[in-house]
């Protein structure tokens, strides 16, 4: 189910020939946390900051590949957001079953530390808000561990059709290391009088998926994180879309112009 389509790369092409004034900018910095160089795409020149997670296995020219640079370029130029868009490590982490399952949560954690310790500063460096975290498919997975883990460093987060179930990628397996990544066991343990609750409930919590083919999965799963954000008073927008909306780019667009417009009041 987690997959890519068709690519629009041609789309922003055509929009230079018409004239499009939009910032484009490819950043390269080594990674002390992952040992090795990670890239970071750049559109935009101010607004709210969006830091965005491709899909599964993705890197930092999937959202421009496949579009969404594309059905976003009127908030992006007219300065309402400033979009950044990551690599990813999923083929080390999160993909390979038959792996050794340690080195795999281990590699997640190292990739955690990446956005946080590094891609984040980075990200202040070029624009001094708080940042958005979006995603989509397994994107919305990172964007929502990042972001309940680390709800100083965001202003809220976006989350489309993601699989919110560790035990769907690891068989079944756990360790600390891998419950750390896991929100949907570490939520339910958080203490009522935790402080990262309070600050849930300061920010914008907006998770959306479909109820369309290949989205049986997520929905099975937000659910679920419905029921615990209910539990434990934590204020989240869950929305579930039709039974025609699917696990595929076209809703995706429709979804984030739908709801990126809530941070830019």
């Amino acid at each position: 189910m987690w997959h890519n389509r068709s690519g629009c790369r041609p789309l922003l092409e055509e929009r230079a020939a018409e004239g499009s004034t939009m910032n484009r900018e490819e950043l390269t910095q080594y990674s002390h946390c992952l040992n090795r160089e990670m890239h970071l795409m750049v559109y935009g020149h101010g607004g709210v900051p969006i830091l965005a997670f491709p899909t599964q296995d993705s890197m930092c020219h999937n959202y421009e590949d496949f579009g969404m640079v594309h059905h976003l370029a009127d908030y992006i130029e007219n300065g309402s957001m400033q979009l950044f868009v990551v690599d990813t490590v999923d083929s080390e982490s999160w993909s390979p079953k038959g792996w050794d399952n340690e080195w795999r949560a281990a590699r997640q954690e190292q990739y955690f530390h990446y956005i946080v310790d590094e891609a984040v500063p980075l990200i202040r460096s070029r624009n001094w808000q708080m940042p958005v975290v979006t995603g989509f498919s397994m994107g919305a997975n990172h964007a929502v561990i990042t972001f309940l883990r680390r709800p100083d460093l965001f202003q809220g987060v976006v989350a489309l059709s993601g699989v919110y179930d560790t035990d769907y990628f690891f068989d079944g397996w756990m360790n600390q290391t891998l419950y750390e990544n896991s929100p949907e066991r570490f939520l339910p343990n958080m203490p009522a009088d935790h402080p990262w609750i309070h600050m849930y409930n300061e920010r914008k919590i907006i998770l959306c998926c479909g109820q369309g083919a290949w989205e049986e999965e997520g929905v099975r799963t937000l659910r679920n994180l419905e029921r615990i954000f209910h539990e434990k008073g934590i204020n989240a927008w869950c929305d579930f879309w039709g039974y025609d909306v699917n696990h595929d780019w076209p809703w995706w667009y429709k979804q984030m112009r739908y709801f990126l417009p809530f941070f830019f009041g």
